[in-house]
């Protein structure tokens, strides 16, 4: 396996995404990994780095302009506008999706996206504007869309939330699912009993919003369905 950064425009900005590429000079099918709020960081680094062992390559992609913003208000005074302009989420997940679909290691007809919180949605946006990928896979992004658009969506969605998560209540899954049920999407949405927001990401050494917490068993659970969901639908030999 083999890692390097690599830079592109979008938003405006100069991202910074993580590339990771598994042994061998064959083709491979891809998957994009959009990270939290926060930003690009090692957590989504090292998550790219083994999908890149089990025979993907993969771009854990950028959306802060090489920023990581570990001050609360600054995170949520950049994120909220971002997450309410389903054209700027769709610039920034485009312009990774075209950084990957560049790699020569990536079969560009077999691209899967997975995201987490504000990259979750991103990968969402994709779905809803028509992009042809294999799987979308989300963690505490339980985002509604434009009406009408959840139909453009070709491929199955997966998410994934705590229960207890007040960012993403029950109110707001149950808007999700309808939507997707309405769009005649292949849905399935699990809840991880106990869970707070961002229960996958480990404890962060800096002040996080209230809601945020780390829960190491369904964490794993997590990652361990959104595996299964690339061996479903995104199997490295076909």
């Amino acid at each position: 396996m083999t890692t390097r950064t690599v830079e592109y425009p979008a938003d405006g900005l100069t991202m910074i995404g993580h590339l990771a590429l598994p042994a061998g000079v064959d083709r491979r099918p891809a998957v994009l990994v959009g990270p939290e709020g926060m930003g690009l960081s090692d957590v989504e680094r090292r998550r790219a780095d083994t999908l890149a062992a089990l025979g993907y390559v993969a771009l854990a992609f950028d959306v802060h302009g090489g920023r990581y913003l570990g001050d609360p208000e600054e995170m949520l005074a950049r994120c909220m506008p971002l997450l309410s302009d389903p054209d700027r989420m769709r610039g920034i997940g485009h312009a990774a999706l075209e950084v990957l679909r560049a790699e020569p290691r990536t079969d560009p007809d077999r691209i899967a996206a997975i995201g987490y919180g504000t990259g979750g949605a991103i990968v969402l946006e994709l779905g809803r504007d028509g992009v042809d990928l294999r799987a979308i896979g989300t963690i505490n992004a339980l985002t509604t869309g434009r009406p009408g658009e959840a139909a453009r969506i070709r491929c199955p969605v997966w998410a994934g939330v705590g229960s207890e998560d007040p960012i993403m209540p029950p109110a707001q899954r149950d808007a999700f699912t309808a939507e997707m049920q309405a769009a005649g999407v292949d849905w399935r949405l699990v809840v991880y009993g106990g869970a707070l927001h961002a229960f996958h990401h480990p404890p962060v050494d800096h002040p996080a919003v209230p809601g945020v917490g780390y829960h190491p068993q369904h964490a794993q659970r997590a990652w361990r369905d959104v595996v299964d969901l690339l061996a479903e639908c995104l199997p490295v030999t076909e």
